[in-house]
């Protein structure tokens, strides 16, 4: 019987096999280390800096809320309650002189789809100062008056456009079957195409 007894203090062991073997996904899975914590570093960098900005954003809101709430304050001094009447009627004047019938009615002759008309139109003043119109409308079916909504919510003159009461006349009547109410915040052209003409 023979026994196969190395007595070597360092067996040997075939390195170059073993990196010829391993050495390429060593060297593959260390650059994939490397990539991510480049990434998880430029993560955190860019998120100091956003964190940053946005606490200096929320100190200009803060510094304008102050300055607001002391202009207000001001306002509403017994000797200065005038001034500020005055500045908000002077203000309301000055949306409302911006409405131009001429203008809507150019507006909505560009989007009014066919066999629908338009019945009544009312402008009005919200309490954010911004031009509101009611436009009732009328017409044979319901869906050219969807159809209207989504133009006029497309277009650039009208926003937040939205049905506020439908009505529906007796079937067998002749003419319109179905009435709108629709309320849509009007942005008028201000570039000066065209002399505005106030008025209700």
């Amino acid at each position: 019987m023979r026994l196969d007894i190395n007595l070597a203090s360092r067996p040997y062991e075939d390195e170059r096999r073993f990196w010829i073997r391993w050495g390429g996904a060593v060297f593959a899975l260390s650059l994939f280390t490397l990539i991510l914590l480049f990434f998880a570093i430029s993560g955190i960098v860019q998120a100091q800096r956003d964190q940053t900005l946005i606490e200096q954003n929320r100190q200009q809101i803060a510094a304008r809320d102050r300055e607001k709430a002391q202009a207000e304050e001001l306002l509403s001094m017994a000797q200065n309650r005038s001034t500020r009447d005055r500045s908000q009627f002077l203000n309301a004047l000055f949306e409302r002189k911006a409405f131009s019938w001429t203008k809507v009615f150019e507006d909505l002759e560009q989007i009014m789809p066919k066999q629908l008309h338009v019945v009544s139109i009312q402008p009005d003043l919200s309490a954010e100062n911004e031009l509101q119109i009611k436009i009732v409308v009328a017409g044979e079916e319901r869906s050219r008056a969807l159809e209207l909504v989504r133009r006029m919510e497309e277009s650039r003159r009208f926003h937040q456009t939205h049905i506020a009461e439908e009505r529906t006349h007796e079937k067998g009547q002749v003419g319109d079957n179905v009435e709108f109410d629709i309320n849509a915040v009007y942005i008028p052209d201000l570039s000066g195409g065209g002399t505005p003409q106030g008025g209700q």
